[in-house]
């Protein structure tokens, strides 16, 4: 499938300062296909790709809107909202939540519906699960690439749900998908913010000693309730020992993430996970306290060297948004904690700590997770990357 790309002009080093960390694209991340084998010197013409984004007036849609402001493949020219958001420029209808300024060419894009005339061929999406699945599927058979931050179509058996340093060999789903829904277009997923600390910490282990039993307690920030969130008294002061469905989502998929692609379809993990979900008085960051027992002998040792070299393709390609270092293990007694560790790798990276023997299971450790950039947003974008680099947007 080919997408539009426009000829744009692109520092060779770009140095955009986030909240919580900062992305840094320079020359040596850019696939030298994009920029035709020319040598770049100073500001350097090349082809970015057109992309929407639906949902864009929400929190993630606005992650969306501010991480893409540079960067060096992609290009916002087409945002959707709702009615009620539709018709009016993007300045207007959006209520700015990101700490860092509204991009200027996005404050003038004009809003649209939620309907595939006109929209680029690849879109993010960060749509309400009450109108994700319809209108993320409608999109799809109308021929775009849609790759989606919400739930809707996590666990349907032909849509990849993925983690590029994971599982990137089930991005093939993609291919059966198109073929048993007679589409042109395509849907790929993300995991729940949840989700991906657990399931990248457990990665390295999967692979090297296998899991049998998993559980996992989450401390989860506010901002994964989106805006306006929990309301003051709820939350302030206080915990909050339910989310609804976050269980539930976070057993699957990490189930289906490490599980093996076979046959035209993904076999779950064979291993047995609980999940126990709470709502904490942080604004971003996901903690959680992990248990696991594995099949084979390991020990600690084992496991923070397994964490320590583990790499995947988006590392091997050097892709824009992928951490150097997807897992980084701090040795000191009290950390991960997200008041210092969230902008790790700028919000990309999985922190592990507190790794000790576990009276229950085998071992226990702790995983912190920026949820609205590795949990969202920056998930959904190293996907769309990964998508390229195997010729997924060609």
């Amino acid at each position: 499938m080919r997408v539009k790309s426009r000829e744009s002009k692109v520092p060779a080093e770009v140095a955009v300062e986030r909240a919580g960390g900062g992305f840094y694209f320079r020359l040596s991340t850019l696939d030298s296909r994009l920029v035709g084998g020319r040598k770049a010197i100073g500001n350097f013409t090349m082809n970015r790709i057109e992309v929407g984004i639906l949902g864009a007036t929400g929190m993630v849609g606005q992650r969306f809107v501010s991480l893409l402001e540079h960067h060096p493949w992609f290009e916002v020219r087409w945002l959707a909202a709702s009615d009620r958001s539709a018709g009016k420029t993007y300045g207007e209808a959006c209520n700015w939540r990101v700490r860092d300024p509204m991009p200027k060419p996005a404050r003038e894009l004009t809003v649209h519906e939620c309907k595939p005339d006109h929209a680029p061929q690849l879109l993010f999406s960060s749509l309400d699960s009450k109108v994700a699945g319809e209108v993320e599927r409608e999109f799809a058979q109308a021929g775009h690439v849609v790759v989606s931050n919400s739930s809707n179509h996590r666990m349907e058996p032909d849509v990849p749900l993925l983690i590029p340093e994971v599982n990137p060999d089930h991005l093939a789903l993609v291919r059966i998908q198109r073929k048993r829904r007679g589409w042109k277009g395509m849907i790929v997923t993300n995991p729940n913010c949840t989700t991906v600390g657990l399931a990248m910490s457990l990665a390295p282990l999967e692979k090297q000693f296998g899991v049998e039993k998993v559980m996992m307690t989450s401390m989860q920030a506010v901002s994964g309730a989106g805006y306006p969130g929990i309301p003051t008294l709820d939350i302030l002061g206080n915990v909050v020992p339910f989310i609804s469905g976050e269980e539930e989502k976070v057993e699957r998929e990490t189930q289906k993430l490490l599980g093996k692609f076979l046959d035209e379809s993904v076999k779950p993990g064979d291993f047995a996970v609980s999940a126990h979900c709470n709502r904490v008085p942080v604004e971003d960051g996901h903690t959680e306290s992990i248990s696991v027992s594995l099949k084979t002998q390991a020990s600690i040792e084992d496991l923070i060297e397994a964490w320590r070299k583990f790499r995947s393709l988006p590392q091997e390609r050097n892709l824009p948004f992928a951490p150097k270092h997807p897992i980084i293990v701090r040795e000191e007694r009290d950390r991960p904690q997200p008041k210092f560790d969230l902008a790790a790798e700028h919000g990309m990276a999985t922190v592990v700590g507190r790794v000790r023997p576990c009276p229950v299971l085998q071992f226990k450790y702790t995983a912190l997770s920026h949820n609205t950039i590795r949990g969202a947003a920056g998930a959904a974008l190293l996907n769309a990357e990964l998508m390229k680099s195997e010729g997924y947007l060609d």
